[in-house]
């Protein structure tokens, strides 16, 4: 008799202990459909990244659209001349739809990351963080195909960069 419960004693101290019930996997979160849609969009990225001439050229083109995705305080705060905010928590296909419009229109993209100020509102992102990233994998993702990234660090304070200051109202 004591061996049949020593053996029952061993058996339930050797089995793990029963831990949190797993989770059903969310239908509505694909994490390897991300991987495999960012592995996809390196090389169309690899590709499409300009410097500051070219992206400026490409900026006086009336069809082109300069997306900025940073926060909309981040924008009013300072943004390039021109530039349309859609924040990236903003994005979905109705939004997108709406700000861009054909899903062949050229893009222009840039983000904190390609200013060397470092100073509000261009404060540096880690940069395996940074926003062009799941900027540029959002639009691709999301069938916006003609994406160009701006792929140089610049000072907002040069001479060449149109960048828009917040007005500041004097008090009366």
């Amino acid at each position: 008799m004591l061996r049949p419960c020593l053996a029952a004693l061993l058996l339930c101290a050797a089995a793990p202990a029963p831990g949190p019930a797993a989770q059903p996997a969310n239908p509505q979160i694909d994490f390897a459909g991300y991987r495999r849609l960012a592995g996809e969009v390196e090389n169309q990225r690899s590709v499409r990244l300009i410097g500051w001439p070219e992206f400026a050229r490409a900026a006086r083109d009336p069809d082109v659209l300069i997306l900025d995705a940073r926060s909309e305080s981040a924008f009013r705060a300072g943004h390039i001349d021109g530039a349309v905010n859609l924040p990236l928590p903003d994005f979905t296909a109705e939004r997108l739809a709406q700000v861009i419009g054909r899903p062949d229109r050229p893009i222009l993209i840039y983000c904190n990351n390609n200013f060397r100020n470092d100073v509000p509102p261009v404060v540096r992102k880690r940069i395996e963080l940074a926003l062009n990233i799941q900027t540029f994998i959002n639009l691709v993702g999301y069938g916006y195909r003609n994406v160009r990234e701006l792929n140089e660090v610049i000072d907002f304070n040069d001479p060449r960069v149109p960048w828009v200051r917040p007005s500041r109202v004097t008090p009366a």
